[in-house]
């Protein structure tokens, strides 16, 4: 009696230690998370650092306004083409190294501005240089953190996803807050140090995921989807549809803001950036920050399409108001409508396709981007075609939130005719 307890004993000890054992040997999967965090505030960095230089690039580097149009175009059409490729060469080579190699472009490019144009004769193509380079980096970064995030164990994926997309907001007012500030007190001819500056954003993501683990992210018993998979899946179509109108209906207001805080308010281009964009952004990044803390208590796709339609009535309240100050204060709070619309169709789309992987963040980060670059555009060229009228072009701008509204109601159409 006494040996079969002592075994008894024995065994208990030994399944607790056991136990205890792999709980202690579990892959640490908040540091991974962490850095994701990371990735997003590099991304915001190398999107948003350049374009606070474009003036002083033209007083000293005699870059004319043609060409500094076209960096934008460079950086954006880099980050397209690198979303498109990344489906198909991610999942083959491994999450681990293409994403520190993504952050390893984004550093050499930093690094590649701050160094090399003001060495060179011509320093246009240096800049194009740098920014092909970082915007190799951000491309991948956009595709790869997503799923990465979706994929570590969480109690609520989508607080997390709306947690992750915040820090890209509040890296967007940093970067312009901390370079605004460090050009001030140094002198505007200080940006090549600032541009190297910043470098150590991508080296604390270096250093963070090369010391993460990396999740399984298409489940374990769980086919990869491929392409003609998801191009026949009705959900993938209008997730597709509702990452082009949340880009649309967020650069749409976005990109114009400080244009109709100028136009609107006859306010300086100081003031009109942060009463316009940095008003924006923080908007964004407090919904998103929001949700990522208390969404445990909130349906998504209620939320989404109460998102929409607050979406819907500040893009009216801009375009029809004959008040300024309340036309500026819409822009604002149209940030804060749009915040969960990226991020939580990415977690939509992840729950019911859970095979999509990473072709499918892929090509919906290409939905996301072709809407960003197409909703400015049109709303632009309704406002040129009725007499430069911005109030125009926003009231049009209003049906990107109208038709995302539509898509949130037959998601939820076919979650309720999935569940009975």
């Amino acid at each position: 009696m006494s040996n079969a307890s002592t075994r008894t004993a024995s065994d208990g000890n030994a399944t607790t230690t056991t136990a205890a054992t792999q709980h202690n040997n579990a892959p640490n999967y908040d540091r991974t998370v962490i850095a994701c965090f990371v990735g997003y505030i590099t991304q915001a960095v190398i999107n948003n650092f350049m374009p606070l230089l474009f003036v002083t690039f033209a007083a000293t580097l005699g870059i004319d306004m043609a060409r500094l149009s076209a960096l934008i175009t460079v950086n954006f059409v880099t980050q397209l083409i690198v979303d498109v490729l990344a489906g198909r060469f991610v999942d083959r080579i491994g999450y681990k190294p293409c994403i520190i190699a993504a952050h390893v472009a984004a550093l050499a490019g930093l690094l590649t501005l701050g160094l090399v144009p003001t060495r060179v004769a011509d320093p246009y193509p240096a800049i194009v240089a740098a920014i092909m380079l970082y915007a190799l980096g951000g491309g991948l970064i956009e595709v790869m953190v997503s799923p990465i995030v979706e994929a570590c164990p969480s109690e609520h994926k989508a607080k997390a996803m709306s947690l992750l997309h915040s820090f890209y907001c509040w890296g967007q007012l940093g970067t312009v807050a901390i370079s605004t500030l460090f050009l001030f007190v140094f002198g505007t001819g200080s940006w090549p140090v600032l541009a190297c500056l910043w470098g150590v954003v991508p080296i604390a993501g270096i250093v963070m995921f090369a010391r993460s683990p990396m999740p399984r992210i298409v489940p374990e018993g769980t086919a990869t989807m491929r392409f003609v998979d998801l191009a026949r899946r009705p959900a993938f179509l209008l997730m597709f549809l509702m990452m082009l109108c949340a880009g649309a209906a967020e650069q749409g207001m976005s990109q114009w803001a400080s244009a109709f805080a100028e136009s609107g308010l006859g306010v300086t281009k100081v003031v009109g950036d942060l009463a316009g964009p940095a008003a924006f952004a923080l908007m964004m990044g407090l919904s998103r920050t929001l949700y990522g803390m208390f969404g445990h208590r909130i349906d998504l796709t209620k939320f989404i399409a109460g998102s929409s339609l607050l979406c819907v009535a500040m893009y009216l309240t801009a375009a029809l108001t004959p008040l300024p100050a309340a036309g500026l204060v819409a822009c604002a709070i149209t940030g804060f409508s749009v915040g969960i619309m990226w991020p939580g169709t990415f977690s939509i789309a992840a729950d019911a396709m859970p095979g999509g992987g990473t072709l499918m963040f892929a090509l919906l980060a290409v939905a996301g981007d072709l809407g960003c670059a197409g909703g400015p555009a049109l709303v632009g060229f309704v406002a040129s075609a009725n007499g430069d009228r911005l109030q125009t072009g926003l009231l049009f701008g209003s049906v990107f939130a109208v038709v995302l509204l539509v898509c949130v109601f037959i998601t939820r159409r076919f979650a309720h005719v999935a569940r009975h």
